[in-house]
């Protein structure tokens, strides 16, 4: 199966997850008048948007380039990834909203056991589609999934705190019936907004990072570095590398410094020995080399990493 078939299934297996439980969430958290279930619903309601979003993210972004997107259409999953972002943001305030309400108007829970259930089911069913996630968006570098993933993930750890919440409500119930605890579960909603909110200002950073084209890691750009040197005494030396990423895409530029009386030709198998190379790493990367002939004019840029080719 090809990375994009991949991408869309699991895409499609995240939107499938969330529908049912948010529908789940939504009737448990009425049926017991728990707003930290609830608010576990709106959750679940924003990971599906999320999902949704991924889903048709990945299968735009897969498009190949055409004369109108010349660099392909990858930025599409981090567009996607923002959008995901702000509506993490947008949930998390609801949240916080409905449980100082409620802390204000403090309500006793029927049933508690139920909201209990359904946040195992949540637990074991967010940890296992978010695993199948992580591992395809990490195959295919795809930062749609890996913001979906990272979603879902979120979802596990709320979703145990609303149970720890409840476990205490419903525990507390029976062991001291005198003290009021119907604080318990808005406190618990206030705790999964934050977490919420954490996730949604990491997301926000990653997939900002790309759209403003933000240079790649050291230890991508040090591919350059390497293979270049590889090359040595043939090459002298190379400068003005200039790097970026479009969705799970990278591009690479760079000034390659040769002898002056090498032929076109054998400048031009050089390039492609080193193209080959960075594809190695990664197969749909994208590598513009731009050929120049040594003139014994050694400006700061170009002895930056001359010295290193030995």
């Amino acid at each position: 199966m090809d990375n994009n078939k991949k991408k869309s299934r699991v895409a499609l297996l995240s939107v499938a997850s969330n529908s049912s439980l948010v529908a789940l969430k939504l009737a448990i958290g009425i049926l017991i008048n728990s707003v930290s279930v609830i608010s576990e619903a709106i959750h679940s309601a924003v990971d599906l948007v999320a999902a949704v979003i991924a889903f048709f993210a990945v299968r735009k972004s897969a498009k190949p380039e055409d004369h109108r997107h010349a660099f392909g259409h990858g930025k599409i999953e981090n567009i996607s990834g923002t959008i995901e972002a702000v509506l993490i943001f947008f949930a998390a305030g609801w949240i916080i909203y409905e449980a100082v309400e409620k802390l204000k108007n403090p309500q006793h829970m029927e049933q508690a056991g139920w909201g209990i259930i359904v946040m195992s089911v949540s637990v074991a069913a967010n940890f296992f589609v978010s695993h199948m996630i992580f591992k395809v968006g990490t195959e295919t570098d795809s930062i749609a999934l890996k913001a979906d993933a990272w979603h879902l993930r979120t979802d596990v750890w709320t979703s145990f705190g609303v149970m720890a919440g409840l476990i205490m409500y419903w525990g507390g119930r029976f062991l001291f019936p005198q003290v009021n605890l119907s604080w318990i579960d808005p406190v618990a909603a206030i705790i999964v907004a934050f977490l919420i909110i954490k996730a949604a200002f990491d997301l926000t950073r990653e997939s900002v990072r790309d759209l403003l084209d933000a240079r790649l890691s050291k230890s991508d750009e040090d591919l350059i570095d390497r293979y270049v040197t590889e090359q040595h005494p043939r090459v002298l030396s190379y400068h003005k590398l200039r790097t970026r990423k479009s969705g799970s895409q990278r591009f690479y530029e760079f000034h390659l410094v040769v002898a002056p009386e090498m032929s076109v030709q054998e400048s031009h198998e050089i390039g492609d020995r080193i193209v080959a190379k960075v594809k190695e790493h990664y197969p749909d990367a994208k590598v513009v080399i731009h050929v120049e002939p040594c003139d014994a004019t050694c400006t700061e840029e170009c002895l930056e990493n001359c010295g290193k080719i030995e």
